[in-house]
């Protein structure tokens, strides 16, 4: 039963994560790279392109969540609510083909900043 409650209260997170997502498959960035006149290997490293998984879950995304909280909300996290998180942005990756790919420098971390900002305000205050 716990892991049908963490399920239920990850489901709108997750929900706001993926709509906030711009993934393509490795054919469509190769398209785009060609279209640059830049080869695959630039374009991957001036993006900073990685499986759209590995992105989601990456420490990076999550401590840009977190100071995006901080700095940007004023909000304090709490050790619950950055185990959350961590969970929220897992269910993300999982959810993720394993062949598309996404950016490091990606607006997620603000999206979903704001969108926990709100869900996480002491009621009473929004």
């Amino acid at each position: 039963m716990a892991s049908d409650h963490l399920v239920s209260d990850h489901a709108a997170p997750v929900a706001h994560v993926m709509d906030a997502l711009s993934t393509r498959t490795l054919n469509h960035f190769a398209e785009e790279a060609r279209q640059n006149g830049e080869s695959l290997k630039d374009a991957f490293e001036r993006y900073e392109i990685d499986y759209a998984w590995h992105v989601l879950g990456s420490d990076r995304l999550r401590e840009a969540t977190l100071s995006c909280l901080t700095q940007r909300h004023h909000h304090t996290v709490t050790d619950a609510q950055k185990n959350s998180l961590a969970g929220i942005l897992q269910a993300a990756a999982a959810a993720q083909a394993s062949d598309l790919l996404m950016s490091f420098d990606n607006d997620v971390p603000e999206k979903l900043a704001d969108f926990l900002s709100v869900a996480w305000a002491p009621r009473g205050t929004h």
